[in-house]
């Protein structure tokens, strides 16, 4: 068949063609490529691929964060549907949503993403593991009590790895990895086969990595397969000048992104992640004396090759090597990743000797996150530019937020960048550090230097936060004119006019948020608090529920909810919630002592006692706590301590009054 008979136009117009029109001239690869990892990263679940257990073993508890999760399939669809027991013994909380997309080929993990109300992808909480036959278990990230649930959002720089290049209107392409994501557009070489040119002209109109220098080919597997650490909330940062399918075969990576390691040590040296195929080959001593690549060992096109394959390779180099059994077994063993802990993968660190236990045992999902110095891992080179994004990593993960902020504002302060991002992030890092005044200028010279969403936000907010409500208005009001459709902003604008006093219009603008996406729980709880206010009972009660149920830990909302419940009287269900509240954010100040108020009505003193006591060492200078404190105290007869407790309280109401 002639390529012209099935040239297909991809949706974007950026050189690509349909995956499909490849197989025309190229119908075996494509067939076979079709087979492996990356031909099946992501698809649209159908009813005749159907490897999971959705019958018998498809519900799990998950002990850490109290929810029932099933899993089911009705009419060729996938559903993932959420659940606890609640106050009264029965069912509560529950959240059903339709996996819209399976990401992973399953040869290890498959998960599952949701797209929302609003448009947004979520990934689901629970995926099915290829281990041991295959089983349901949490997500990975999601072992924990503090997960996302059905909130966790996919970004497109998440998809980089999985989906194909986005066309207009849209986040991404619903195809898998294809042919183009290795070789570039295909247009030009489509029309050039088609219009009958010479074989030079065609194979020129194409990038074919094999005659890339070795630093460009393992630029075209690493795009996808280079993670220096999981335990950075981001190991790499794209580069502020590059939308994220921008990357184009044969330029160099580090012009696309910019990627971090941990500083140097013993804990950097032991880690092993899911995606540390490129990062671990580039510390091997056969890497790094010899020209390998990755195409070495692998073929692209193929599924994965035979041991015997793969030995081959080894004594292409090792010719002298007789040790009986095979390479794999003691140089590029399988091991259990840190981050994705119910799979083993190879790792691609060729060592002499294996690392010392079992490398297959069973382990926890790690959750601590690295803090502490950063270095540039890729590119190493040293330019101003370079300097710039090693600053911001560095105030993302550092442990030193006051040198972290120091040394970004002189980096900017001597560069004077044009991107809006580097001001954007010295705000942000101003902000966490307490030094909100800092944290506006920054925002300010943000938005100075171009129409930057998150920075427009981000000043309203911290606007309201240092009270300069008129001002915040202004902003608030701008953002949300041009960004009708963001619910970020019009939850902010809302907040506003709540601090305003302006219940009504906080009303309106929360009520226009949730009609856009009705599964936030932010905005559903400030909208019970809004109607709360109005004397709205019922209505800021259903508002609370509805928060907790999208998000069951959400201690707030539980605490609003128990405050409700205690003016009605309904002491039991107001500490049930007021329990929650305190098991989701043992902290929270606000929980401790209201759930010791609700204690002293209900005459459980030494119960409250211990309520109030947590809230006094949360709080030492809430008066109102050493005071009530004081009260519960004295109904038990435990009279100095009360006395002092009091006395406590009238200093700080007297200095309060000064």
């Amino acid at each position: 068949m002639a390529a012209s008979a099935c040239l297909l136009v991809a949706a974007s117009d950026y050189g690509y063609v349909d995956t499909r029109t490849c197989a025309a001239c190229h119908a075996e690869i494509a067939r076979n490529y079709a087979l492996t990892g990356m031909g099946r990263s992501i698809y649209r679940p159908q009813p005749t691929d159907k490897v999971e257990d959705f019958e018998t073993h498809n519900t799990l508890y998950h002990a850490a964060s109290g929810r029932y999760y099933t899993m089911s399939r009705r009419d060729g669809k996938i559903y993932q549907r959420r659940h606890q027991i609640g106050f009264d013994g029965k069912e509560t909380n529950v959240v059903e949503a339709q996996a819209d997309f399976a990401i992973g080929s399953g040869n290890h993990v498959r998960s599952y993403l949701h797209r929302n109300a609003e448009g947004r992808l979520v990934e689901l909480p629970v995926s099915w593991y290829a281990e041991n036959g295959g089983f349901w278990a949490m997500s990975p990230g999601y072992d924990r009590s503090d997960h996302l649930d059905f909130r966790r959002t996919i970004s497109t720089d998440c998809l980089f790895c999985h989906a194909e290049y986005p066309g207009p209107g849209s986040d991404f392409s619903t195809e898998a990895i294809g042919c183009q994501r290795c070789h570039g557009p295909g247009r030009a070489h489509v029309e050039a086969a088609s219009a009958g040119k010479g074989r030079e002209s065609i194979c020129s109109a194409i990038v074919n990595p094999a005659r890339l220098s070795r630093d460009r080919q393992l630029d075209v597997c690493m795009q996808c397969h280079l993670e220096t650490t999981a335990r950075f909330p981001i190991a790499a940062i794209r580069r502020y000048n590059r939308e994220p399918f921008s990357y184009r075969p044969g330029e160099p990576l580090g012009e696309f992104a910019v990627f971090f390691d941990q500083a140097p040590g013993k804990a950097r040296d032991a880690k092993f992640d899911l995606v540390h195929a490129a990062y671990g080959l580039r510390k091997s001593a056969c890497f790094r004396a010899s020209r390998m690549t990755c195409s070495t060992c692998h073929d692209p096109h193929q599924a994965a090759q035979t041991a015997e394959h793969y030995v081959a390779v080894c004594r292409s180099c090792h010719a002298a090597a007789h040790a009986p059994g095979n390479c794999l077994d003691c140089h590029v063993p399988k091991r259990r990743p840190d981050d994705v802990v119910h799979t083993v993968m190879t790792d691609h660190d060729i060592q002499r000797r294996l690392p010392a236990g079992d490398l297959r045992a069973p382990r926890p999902e790690a959750h601590d996150l690295y803090r502490g110095r950063v270095v540039p891992y890729y590119p190493s080179q040293a330019t101003p530019e370079n300097e710039l994004y090693l600053a911001v990593a560095q105030v993302r993960y550092s442990v030193d937020f006051a040198a972290g902020i120091a040394r970004l504002q002189k980096t900017i302060e001597r560069q004077h960048p044009l991107r809006p991002e580097f001001y954007f992030e010295l705000g942000v890092a101003c902000w966490k550090d307490g030094r909100k005044a800092e944290a506006v200028r920054w925002y300010g010279e943000a938005l100075r230097r171009g129409d930057y969403r998150p920075a427009l936000k981000a000043l309203g907010e911290a606007l309201v936060g240092t009270g300069q409500l008129t001002r915040a208005a202004e902003v608030l009001d701008r953002a949300a004119a041009d960004y009708p459709a963001d619910t970020d902003v019009l939850y902010a604008l809302g907040n506003l006019y709540f601090q305003q006093g302006k219940l009504d219009r906080a009303g309106q603008v929360l009520q226009r948020t949730l009609d856009i996406n009705p599964d936030l729980p932010q905005a559903r709880n400030l909208y019970g608090v809004v109607e709360g206010r109005k004397e709205n009972k019922t209505a800021a009660a259903e508002a609370f529920r509805d928060a907790i149920r999208i998000q069951p830990d959400f201690d707030i909302a539980h605490t609003n909810l128990a405050l409700l419940l205690a003016k009605d009287g309904d002491y039991a269900q107001a500490g049930y919630h007021l329990a929650k509240a305190i098991a989701g954010n043992p902290a929270s100040v606000e929980a401790h002592h209201t759930y010791g108020m609700v204690l002293l009505r209900s005459r459980a003193y030494d119960q409250a006692i211990v309520e109030l006591q947590e809230t006094v060492r949360l709080a030492p200078n809430l008066a109102d706590a050493h005071a009530d404190l004081a009260d519960a105290l004295a109904r038990v007869g435990r009279l100095r301590e009360s006395q002092e407790h009091a006395r406590r309280a009238a200093e700080l109401r007297s200095l309060s009054r000064h």
